[in-house]
């Protein structure tokens, strides 16, 4: 008799194999192997200034709905600590020099929408981005850390101070998933947003490889 998975082993399961593209993109296995340039991770920081100025938006919009409220927490808070790199990396004009890419735009129109109609697929976009950071995230930071010789300026959108244990978080939040009061048709449209949120982030690779090979 085969074992029933829990939700989020299913939902973790059923996108192994979109994260494992969207990690090993072009542009971000430049990144990690020391291809990538400090202009290309500024432009990557510049894209996800874009993509969590959306989703904590969103997350504002949410903090009062029952099920999608459970998952908020001001300790995942990001845009602060990407305001502070971009004005590090790029100085205090930053905001007049970067621009989202096609793609990023998409993403955040996706947000936006999912972000004011619908719970499940909010916590599908915040799952695949805040879970993500708290993963592999934690080690693309170190690696940008000793790349570039950053110390914590540069890289504090990858910095959870007030997480002091980030396995313990995410192992809350999967049963925090599994607690949620889906059934199994909205299971299945969760479990299809995070694959559309892990093609948008292997999209917005593309855009970035492309953008760099124009410049």
């Amino acid at each position: 008799m085969s074992e029933i998975l829990s939700f989020s082993a299913a939902l973790r399961e059923r996108s192994s194999g979109s994260h494992s593209r969207s990690e090993h993109a072009g542009f971000m296995g430049d990144l990690l192997t020391g291809e990538g340039s400090r202009d290309d991770y500024i432009a990557l920081v510049s894209q996800h200034y874009f993509i969590y100025e959306a989703l904590e938006a969103a997350a504002d919009r949410m903090r009062d709905d029952p099920v999608a409220s459970v998952f908020l927490s001001d300790r995942l808070t990001r845009l602060p600590a990407l305001e502070a790199d971009l004005s590090f990396l790029l100085g205090a004009d930053w905001r007049a020099l970067i621009q989202p890419l096609p793609t990023t735009r998409r993403y955040v129109e996706r947000i936006d929408q999912v972000g004011a109609t619908w719970p499940g697929g909010f916590v599908a976009h915040h799952y695949t981005r805040y879970l993500g950071d708290l993963s592999g995230g934690i080690f693309i930071g170190r690696v940008m850390q000793r790349r570039f010789g950053f110390e914590t300026n540069g890289i504090g959108f990858y910095l959870f101070d007030d997480i002091a244990d980030p396995k313990a978080f995410k192992d809350v939040y999967r049963d925090q998933l599994d607690a949620a009061p889906w059934d199994d048709a909205e299971r299945e449209r969760v479990i299809a947003e995070v694959l559309l949120a892990y093609r948008f982030n292997t999209e917005l690779f593309e855009d970035l490889d492309r953008a760099r090979a124009a410049a």
